[in-house]
Parts: structure tokens; sequence; C-alpha cells
């Protein structure tokens, strides 16, 4: 059978795992059993994807990333150079914690930052941006920026990635798009 993805020769992938099409795994990365990863990913240097993580289509993963089991990702997530995925929140070397892994779900098009953390049990909503070296220890809405250590709201974001400036009738147009969304009760909504 023909291999529809690219994979370095230091890479290492398991027996058991799907790769979409399109796929790149570059120098040392390795793909353990029963992970998904979807069509058109790029798995950067050094990433380690365990077993029942889910990818969406193209996320991309930078050096230096563990994806452990319990996360999910959406379509066209960013993973920053270093970033962190826990899965247990009280681990013990002394202590099995196998199966009591806490889930995270990453929406679609979120960006992490480098060095980010993100603690296990805490989505990250659709195109929410984490700033580089965030420490996430809750929830994050959809289209929110966070920053800091824990991380703290500091704003919106756009889905082209740019922080939306909300004027007094709730409304923010994005620099780059020209999409326009709408901020009201809490929560933002691209106007379609």
């Amino acid at each position: 059978m023909e291999k529809h993805y690219f994979a370095h020769p230091t890479a290492v992938i398991d027996e058991g795992c799907k790769i979409g099409k399109g796929v790149k795994i570059w120098h040392f990365s390795h793909i353990m059993a029963d992970c998904v990863i979807g069509e058109n990913c790029n798995i950067g240097q050094n990433v380690v994807v365990s077993g029942q993580v889910v990818l969406g289509k193209n996320v991309k993963v930078q050096n230096n990333v563990s994806i452990y089991s319990g996360v999910t990702c959406a379509d066209d997530v960013f993973l920053g150079p270093s970033m962190v995925f826990t899965n247990v929140t009280n681990p013990r070397s002394a202590v099995n914690r196998r199966g009591q892994y806490s889930k995270t779900h990453v929406g679609k098009g979120a960006s992490i930052g480098a060095n980010a953390t993100i603690v296990c049990g805490h989505d990250i909503g659709e195109f929410a941006f984490i700033g580089a070296g965030a420490v996430v220890t809750k929830n994050v809405p959809p289209y929110a920026l966070v920053m800091g250590n824990p991380a703290r709201q500091s704003g919106w974001m756009s889905e082209f990635g740019h922080k939306l400036t909300f004027g007094k009738d709730g409304f923010a147009v994005c620099p780059e798009s020209k999409e326009k969304y709408k901020l009201e009760n809490g929560t933002v909504q691209k106007i379609k």
C-alpha cells in the first residue's frame, strides 16, 4: 500500500495510527498507536502524539510539542513551539493514574503560543488566541485573547488573528479580512 504522507526517516510511526493524506512528519517525532492525524497536518521536529489523540485537518504542530492522551484538536489549530498540554492534574511518580486523564479540546482555528501551558480539563474555544508563555487554568471562550500566568483575558481576536476593537455599538471589523464581529453579553460572534 502506498504511503500518502511524508515522514522523515528519523520519525517513529507506530502501527495502528491513522494518518491523513498530505501530512508531513519531521525529524525525531513519535506518532503513537491509536492516534488520528487529519489531512494536511504538519508535525514539527521532536513532537510526540500519544494514543487516543485526535488532530483535525490542517493542524500545525511546531517543534518540541507533546500531545498527550485526552487531547483533541479541531481543524486549523496552531500549536506553537514548545507549548505544553498536561493530562493529569495531580501527578505522582509512584501513583499510576492511567485511565484518569482529563480531556482537553482545542476548537477550530485556535492558536496556542510558544511555551504556553494548557492545564488539562480546560477547553479552548474556536479561534481563541493563547499568548506565548500563558498558563491556562480555566476554559477559554471562542475568540478570546488570553495572556499571562495564570492566563487572563485581555481582549478578543478575529479569525485572521488580529485584536478586535469594539465600538460603543458592540461591533468591530478585522483590519485584514474586513469581516465584522459583534460583542454581546460577553460573547463574540462573526456576522455572516
